[in-house]
């Protein structure tokens, strides 16, 4: 029977060695499951999605999840692609226009111009065509729905937003979007925090203020100060890295 390494955190793989759950009879459950569902992702052919069909099909995404998903469909179709890739479902998310991804963006300083102009500097996979067997999602594409699910049930999360999605699209290494966000500075560990911090600061304000909507005008400023705090630890890590990097440089060209 083949072998398949898993590669867990120190703190997990503790608690895992501590309780002694069958690790393997756990893993190949769990694989078997997301299998069947990149599988499934994969064969759908997605036709002129509508808000009513993707309701159906997606009642756990949000709103502006679905919408993202049908602007990435569309995109996609205007370009003659075959597939929906991670390019098409970052654009997709950027052209939304509204939600809480791209206000994670903003404070990891990446506008939303610049991004689109990455992604399309970026190489896509996947042929150009106009073929008559339908748009589908690319494996990169399905693979990253798959951890964007994952993720959201992981936060302990009853929907799943587009904030999840470009989590997802973060962690998802072989498709253009991974591509395009580590290039601006945002690899999956930095697009991690940023969310669980935006999403918990979301969750303080709604608790504090009662509404979103109570935020007004601040809530992009509180939503910035809560994720920066999440990110200073590492912010001030790197800045160390390069003081130590331009010392001896500095001093070599006296």
């Amino acid at each position: 029977m083949p072998k398949i390494n898993v590669y867990l955190p120190d703190d997990l793989a503790e608690a895992v060695k501590d309780s002694g759950v069958p690790v393997s009879a756990i893993c190949q459950r769990a694989l078997e499951q997301a299998v069947r569902r990149v599988t499934a992702i994969r064969s759908a052919v997605l036709g002129e999605l509508s808000a009513e069909d993707l309701a159906t099909r997606l009642p756990n995404f949000t709103e502006r999840a679905r919408t993202a998903l049908r602007l990435a469909a569309r995109r996609a179709r205007e370009q003659g692609a075959s597939e929906v890739g991670t390019e098409h479902l970052l654009a997709g998310v950027v052209s939304e226009g509204g939600n809480l991804a791209l206000q994670v963006l903003r404070v990891l300083e990446i506008e939303p111009d610049r991004l689109i102009r990455e992604l399309e500097r970026v190489p896509a996979g996947g042929e150009r065509t106009n073929g008559e067997d339908g748009l589908r999602f690319s494996g990169p594409a399905a693979n990253a729905l798959e951890l964007t699910a994952t993720e959201a049930v992981g936060m302990q999360h009853n929907y799943i937003g587009c904030e999840h999605l470009l989590l997802g699209l973060a962690l998802e290494p072989d498709g253009a979007a991974s591509t395009a966000l580590r290039t601006l500075g945002a690899d999956a560990r930095t697009v991690r925090g940023a969310v669980t911090a935006a999403v918990a600061g979301v969750a303080h304000l709604k608790a504090s203020q009662g509404a979103p909507a109570a935020a007004g005008a601040n809530l992009q400023e509180k939503l910035s100060a809560a994720v920066r705090k999440e990110l200073q630890p590492l912010l001030e890590r790197i800045e160390r890295l390069e003081e130590r990097a331009d010392g001896p440089y500095t001093e070599g060209k006296d």
